[in-house]
């Protein structure tokens, strides 16, 4: 167990998720490291989204329910979560993705052992709709702490190594380095976000599955991965700016920023058949 107990903030930006929001609460209560507070900002829900989530926080005095008067769309409703935060530590989790119940006091001892780590971050278990296992996504090829930087410009060249939200824990201090979630992307907000605290420090990588994220080829995800679609092409372009916004920090040069898009489409086309052929829903 951790020696110290701070205080650990798991946001959940939730719109429309009442058939599914259900898991992932249960997900976090049941986490073995209880000194959380749990912040879900609804964003103008039409279903029972709401119902759910008040019936959660009579239950738990931990959970905090604040409803946006308009709707914010992702950035706005992401950033409002995360300013809500009073945590030393910080998680910004999907409203269907799920955690394994160690998870955070995995990550807890990881930060505790480690005072040079802006995030900690694990692999994660892919899963349908109806949580059947569809494969898994994994962080950087080495484990434990790796500089920050390194792992980001790998990442250029293959796949983001952050993944999902749920998969990372970060340092309060790192977060608020950041200029939070930029509102100039649009797929990839997560990419840059982490991108951006990335390059602060160290990061921590358990190669264990302590998370899990739903993935649909109907999803938002599963039309920006198809080749040839204006949201696809919108994400390449988007790729491209990361680039350009990372190329001095980096050390990027014109023939490294060229094969990184070259790759970047290849992996959109793989991602995309993946999800057409073995994902449901």
């Amino acid at each position: 167990m951790p020696k110290n107990n701070p205080l650990v903030s798991i946001c959940i930006p939730a719109y429309n998720n009442e058939d599914y929001i259900s898991e992932t609460l249960d997900s976090i209560l049941a986490q073995t490291y209880t000194n959380l507070e749990i912040i879900i900002v609804d964003d103008c829900s039409k279903d029972g989204t709401v119902r759910v989530l008040e019936e959660y926080a009579a239950k738990d005095s931990r959970i905090s329910i604040y409803r946006n008067e308009k709707n914010l769309g992702m950035s706005g409703n992401w950033n409002r979560a995360l300013s809500l935060t009073k945590g030393e530590f910080i998680r910004l989790m999907c409203a269907d993705d799920l955690l394994v119940p160690t998870c955070i006091e995995r990550e807890i001892e990881a930060f505790e052992a480690n005072p040079t780590a802006v995030l900690v971050e694990s692999d994660s278990r892919l899963v349908d709709l109806e949580r059947n296992p569809k494969g898994f996504y994994k962080r950087y090829r080495k484990s434990g702490l790796v500089p920050g930087k390194e792992i980001l410009k790998a990442g250029l060249f293959n796949k983001d190594y952050f993944g999902a939200p749920q998969a990372n824990l970060m340092r309060r201090s790192a977060f608020e380095k950041t200029n939070g979630i930029d509102s100039d992307f649009t797929y990839i907000v997560d990419y840059v976000f982490f991108a951006e605290m990335a390059v602060q420090g160290d990061i921590f990588i358990i190669h264990e599955f302590l998370n899990e994220f739903r993935v649909r080829h109907e999803s938002n995800t599963g039309q920006v991965m198809k080749a040839g679609s204006e949201k696809n092409k919108i994400y390449v372009e988007e790729h491209r700016r990361l680039l350009e916004k990372n190329k001095d920090i980096l050390g990027l040069n014109k023939f490294e920023i060229g094969l990184s898009m070259l790759i970047r489409r290849l992996r959109c086309f793989a991602a995309g058949m993946y999800l057409l052929i073995f994902v449901r829903g």
